[in-house]
């Protein structure tokens, strides 16, 4: 709740952000909004569940390619598309992380940088002649929302950026459901939740399938946005950097869309500087980990009522017995409290 000030100004920029800014300047936020969506997508298997992926950009290629090839060769509305975006992505995520789910830390993290080289590899060699090879496909249509097309950049701002909206209310729903903290459990310790009956591989799975069902609907997104992709556009490259931004915002929710400002808006910002642009974001990136090592905004810590608990299961225990007794000790009534019959029993 003392975030809430943070989360109303941050939503009053962006919505007044389009009205002072150039098509220039639009374009790269609309590019900003698609990262952000892509770093919360990534924010549930990284940041939540403590789990190192840096191969998120083959979940993105996979929900692109699959609306691509749906609106190209079928004629399917880019819309109709989205959930079977989101639905193959989440059934590959599901193929390739069953396997792996029970690596931790460096070894995970090697795995993941190969599944998206071997998506790169084989969109590149054109299976099945439905890709385009290294060419991509070309003519993906615009959206339409009840007969109006989206085509102007400021409808792809406030839909992408609505878009996140909706993401982030689902997300801290996703966050303070049973589900959420048994990601935190396993974020903090994953053989201490194993103890505790926690399924440690079934939650890894799902937060995997989750993140990945959200990046192939942003895929979804970004075909339409581009009308054109190719293998290009899902390098490793665009893994490290959502990595990055997951981290340097610190894993929560308003932290993760901060980070995507930093480590998409900042090279822009210093775009005039050609190389040197690059080693200006890396010195930043550099600082703020030694300044601030848990990221910009991590999340708040959880706070439960103990007291109030132990309070409650009092009050109930007392209710047990008329007045005057105790749960302990029986009815206050004179009276010996003994079972009916057995050996206790007179």
């Amino acid at each position: 709740m003392k975030r809430v000030p943070l989360y109303i100004l941050m939503g009053a920029l962006l919505c007044g952000l389009p009205l002072v800014c150039n098509p220039y300047w639009l374009d790269v936020c609309v590019m900003i909004g698609l990262y952000a969506l892509l770093a919360l997508s990534l924010n549930v298997i990284l940041g939540q569940a403590g789990i190192f992926h840096m191969g998120h950009a083959a979940f993105y290629a996979v929900g692109a390619y699959v609306t691509a090839i749906l609106n190209t060769l079928c004629h399917w509305p880019i819309f109709w598309t989205m959930p079977l975006a989101g639905a193959a992505a989440a059934l590959f995520a599901l193929l390739v992380a069953r396997p792996i789910t029970h690596l931790r830390g460096d070894y995970l993290l090697i795995v993941t940088i190969g599944i998206v080289e071997i998506v790169r590899i084989t969109l590149t060699n054109d299976p099945g002649g439905l890709t385009g090879g290294a060419n991509g496909i070309f003519g993906i249509a615009r959206p339409e929302i009840f007969g109006m097309k989206i085509r102007k950049g400021i409808d792809f701002y406030y839909l992408i950026w609505g878009g996140v909206g909706v993401t982030v209310l689902l997300f801290w729903w996703l966050h303070n459901s049973r589900f959420g903290r048994a990601l935190s459990c396993i974020r903090e310790d994953d053989i201490a939740a194993e103890g505790c009956g926690i399924d440690v591989a079934h939650y890894k799975l799902m937060a995997f399938v989750l993140g990945a069902f959200w990046a192939g609907m942003t895929g979804t997104l970004f075909a339409a946005k581009m009308t054109i992709i190719s293998p290009s556009s899902f390098t490793f490259w665009d893994s490290v950097l959502l990595f990055a931004a997951v981290i340097l915002g610190g894993g929560s929710l308003t932290g993760v869309i901060l980070g995507a400002f930093l480590v998409f808006g900042l090279p822009e910002i210093f775009r005039d500087f050609a190389q040197a642009r690059m080693l200006v974001f890396g010195l930043a990136l550099m600082i703020m980990m030694i300044i601030r090592p848990q990221g910009i905004l991590p999340p708040a810590p959880r706070r439960y009522d103990v007291s109030g608990f132990f309070a409650s299961r009092r009050s109930g225990a007392a209710e047990t017995w008329p007045a005057g007794g105790s749960a302990l000790n029986g009815p206050d009534d004179g009276t010996d409290a003994k079972p009916a019959g057995g050996r206790g029993a007179s």
